[in-house]
């Protein structure tokens, strides 16, 4: 059965990128353009994973995950961070906030797919 992957970026190409990677890899993929939208779909349907960007209007990244670790729990879904910001502090706030795993951007196939492996999607 494929994990379904909620991909969280205001950037439709940075979506679309990921869509096409995670699904080839057996990913069911829901999108989502900024962390309000992205909450509402998870109290439809949980996904199993989430990727995440940190900076988007109306909601951001950080944002999303202390609401949804707030209505969720601290675990589940998992949810791996995606963003340009490359300083060690964001990365820390993150993982603080709920997340379990934190990539940059941009990233490839090989590192998005590990990461995933890594919480135990794979």
């Amino acid at each position: 059965m494929a994990h379904t992957c909620l991909v969280v970026d205001d950037s439709r190409t940075v979506r679309r990128i990921a869509r096409r990677m995670l699904e080839a890899n057996g990913f069911t993929v829901i999108e989502a353009e900024d962390g309000a939208i992205a909450l509402s779909s998870c109290r439809q349907t949980l996904p199993d994973c989430v990727l995440l960007d940190w900076n988007m209007p109306v909601m951001n990244g950080l944002e999303f995950l202390k609401a949804l670790r707030i209505k969720f729990g601290p675990a589940s879904p998992p949810v791996v961070f995606c963003t340009t910001e490359n300083d060690m502090s964001f990365i820390e706030r993150a993982i603080e906030s709920g997340a379990q795993e934190f990539i940059m951007k941009p990233f490839d196939e090989e590192l998005l797919i590990g990461k995933f492996s890594r919480v135990g999607l794979l």
